[in-house]
C-alpha cells in the first residue's frame, strides 16, 4: 500500500465500453424543485461555503488533506459488496457493476469541500464515459430531495445513493480503508476491490484521473 500527496491538472483516455447506471434526468430532478431554491445560484464559482473553504476558512470544518492511498493488486482484499437505493429511487448493487471501475465519492450537501470538488468529479465522470467507469456518489447525511437539489444546482449527472439512514455502503467498507472524513473518494477495481483512496477533497482532478486510468488499464 502506498501513500502520496495531492496535485492538480486533468485529462482522460478511452478504453472499452460497458453499460453504466442511468445518468440523472430533468424528470428525475424535478421532485427536488422546492429544495433546489435553497441552493439557488450555488456553483463552485459563486458558492459561499465552497469559496470559504478554498480561501482557507476551515476553522469550523475538519477534513482530510487530500492524501492518496494506493493498494497494490496483490494486497487487495475481497470485493466490496452492498445494495443501496439512489436518490432517484433506483436500486443499485455493487455486484451489478462487475467488470467496471467504480468511483465512490462520499459527500453531503453542506460540506464545503464537497461543493468545491463537485465540478472536478463531474468533469472526470464525463471524460471517462465509455471507458467502463461508473461514478457513484454516497450521501452520508442528507435525504433524497436535498441530494437531488444539490445535483441539479451543481450539474452532477451521475447517481448518488442515500446512505444516511442505514449506512449500508459505509458498513461495507468497515475494516478496510473506510472513509473516515468527508469528502473521501474510493476507487474500486473491476472486481470490486479497493484500489485507491483520496482522503479529503480533491486538489484538482489530475490525481483521481490517473488513479482511474490505472484501474481501467488493469486486467479484470
Amino acid at each position: 500500500m502506498t501513500t502520496r500527496a495531492p496535485s492538480d491538472g486533468a485529462s482522460a483516455a478511452p478504453s472499452t465500453t460497458r453499460p453504466t447506471l442511468r445518468r440523472r434526468t430533468v424528470r428525475g430532478l424535478a421532485a427536488a424543485a422546492v429544495l433546489a431554491l435553497a441552493l439557488a445560484g450555488c456553483t463552485s464559482a459563486n458558492d459561499g461555503l465552497a469559496q470559504q473553504y478554498a480561501d482557507g476558512g476551515t476553522e469550523n470544518y475538519i477534513s482530510g488533506e487530500g492524501t492518496v492511498t494506493e493498494v497494490p493488486v496483490d494486497e487487495r482484499r475481497d470485493p466490496v459488496e452492498f445494495t443501496a437505493t439512489t436518490d432517484a429511487g433506483d436500486e443499485v448493487s455493487r455486484s451489478d457493476l462487475d467488470g467496471q471501475v467504480v468511483v465512490l465519492n462520499f459527500w453531503y450537501a453542506s460540506c464545503p469541500p464537497c461543493r468545491q470538488e463537485a465540478p472536478d468529479l463531474q468533469q472526470l465522470s464525463e471524460a471517462h464515459e465509455g471507458d467502463g467507469v461508473q461514478f457513484l456518489g454516497v450521501n452520508v447525511r442528507d435525504q433524497a430531495k436535498t441530494s437531488l437539489a444539490f445535483a441539479e444546482k451543481f450539474g452532477v449527472t451521475y447517481p448518488s445513493v442515500v446512505d444516511t439512514n442505514d449506512g449500508t455502503v459505509q458498513l461495507a467498507l468497515a475494516g478496510t480503508i473506510a472513509p473516515n472524513s468527508v469528502p473521501t473518494t474510493i476507487v474500486l477495481d473491476k472486481q470490486g476491490r479497493i484500489a485507491a483512496r483520496i482522503l479529503g477533497g480533491l486538489q484538482g482532478p489530475s490525481i483521481l484521473d490517473q488513479l482511474i486510468k490505472d484501474a481501467v488499464a488493469e486486467q479484470a
